[in-house]
């Protein structure tokens, strides 16, 4: 995969990190789409394997993509917000935690790369690994831990399906997030109601998806529309584009708008 350039804005992050020489591999796994048809059939298979799979998630797990040493140094397992045990990749440091979730058809390798670069920046990042049937807890209980790890200012990014997780995750946090990224969000999927969710919620939200990724184009608009409490309400349609979910971000515009965005809300 070819190299990715480093966004200026990425690396005035938000703390001083001198990067001399790096090249950072772009974001891996972007997949297909959480298409509107497949839904419950996606939601029942993930029921079934995680009623197949009963043993917990095992810390130093590689995931399939993480080398041995990411694996021993970050792989982790923490507890949803029900209390169930989730399998992560913990990387950076620093006082901003940011909350990865990927999309139906990946995993935590998905967002490795990118949180490998924002913590290389000076962000605390947890891709979650989600294999539980409720994501939204998931994510809960990574932004627990990541406090936990001394992140004291939060933002939550997500993807497809892992987008609708975080908007409704966001809304029902008692300690909320500073900001949050949904990337390609379908407003519902499963039993997660994000157009309801948003309508109360009080925090600064992008919202990106391509303006030719057909019902998640409408998608975007409907959340946004819905943001009302929100602060700061962007909403950006990638022109020409039928890039869905984590895929966005390989192209650098893309890239440099969402960690600007970030970069805004860090401490």
């Amino acid at each position: 995969m070819a190299a990715l350039r480093t966004p200026a804005s990425l690396v005035s992050g938000c703390v001083t990190v001198l990067l001399v020489g790096l090249t950072l591999a772009g974001c891996g796994g972007g997949g297909g789409k959480d298409d509107a048809g497949s839904r419950p059939q996606d939601t029942r298979a993930a029921v079934k394997k995680a009623e197949a799979s009963p043993d917990a998630p095992a810390k130093g797990d590689d995931f399939g993509c993480l080398t041995p040493a990411q694996a021993a140094a970050g792989s982790i397992v923490f507890k949803s917000a029900t209390g169930a045990p989730v399998g992560g990749f913990l990387t950076g440091s620093g006082n901003t935690g940011i909350v990865l979730a990927h999309q139906s058809d990946g995993n935590v390798c998905q967002w490795k790369d990118k949180a490998v670069e924002l913590g290389r920046t000076g962000f605390r990042v947890l891709a979650v690994n989600s294999t539980t049937v409720d994501e939204a807890a998931e994510i809960e209980g990574a932004a627990a831990t990541l406090r936990a790890e001394g992140a004291w200012k939060l933002l939550l990014m997500g993807a497809s399906k892992g987008g609708t997780a975080t908007l409704r995750a966001a809304a029902r946090m008692t300690l909320k997030p500073d900001a949050v990224v949904a990337l390609s969000a379908p407003e519902k999927y499963g039993s997660m109601d994000a157009l309801d969710a948003v309508t109360g919620l009080g925090v600064p939200v992008l919202y990106m998806a391509g303006d030719q990724d057909g019902g998640f184009t409408s998608a975007a608009r409907e959340l946004s529309a819905a943001s009302a409490k929100a602060p700061e309400n962007r909403l950006v349609q990638v022109k020409g584009s039928a890039a869905h979910g984590v895929a966005l971000l390989a192209a650098p515009a893309n890239w440099d708008t969402v960690v600007a965005f970030l970069r805004k809300y860090c401490t």
